[in-house]
């Protein structure tokens, strides 16, 4: 299923895009105007894209870690998955943190984070005096073991 979405960028960026013909999610990439920004262990920063969207009603875009940069060097988007909504129209930033022991650098138009967009669903919330029972109930956190 394809969606059209409107989009704006800085001048020069590269516009996202999808890897392989089944990805779900795209690239998105430091926009830090020809500079470059070292993230110490521990330390988190907001990174700029240079991308401003506007989503369809109905839609939402996720920022979400790119796997290779939290394997290898522990770098990971802070709030995951970080949502866009559909009325926001500001630059898409994206929070990452150093949960690594080493400094990284981040270049200008590095791979930072990926982002999904998807359609969501809104509820209507109906208070009951009870919920239905299951087999499960209340069991949570480990309670099916390992």
């Amino acid at each position: 299923m394809e969606v059209k979405v409107k989009i704006t960028r800085k001048d020069g960026l590269i516009l996202p895009t999808y890897a392989t013909p089944e990805s779900a999610g795209m690239d998105l990439r430091a926009h830090l105007e020809g500079k470059s920004v070292t993230l110490q262990p521990g330390e988190r920063i907001l990174i700029s894209t240079g991308l401003c969207v506007q989503l369809p009603r109905g839609y939402e875009l996720q920022v979400r870690p790119r796997s290779g940069m939290a394997l290898k060097y522990g770098i990971t988007v802070l709030n995951t998955p970080g949502t866009v909504d559909a009325d926001y129209r500001g630059e898409i930033g994206v929070i990452l943190i150093n949960l690594g022991s080493e400094p990284y650098e981040i270049m200008d138009g590095d791979r930072i984070a990926q982002m999904v967009v998807a359609p969501f669903t809104r509820v209507e919330w109906e208070e009951v005096s009870e919920l239905d029972h299951t087999k499960r109930e209340d069991g949570g956190f480990g309670h099916t073991g390992r």
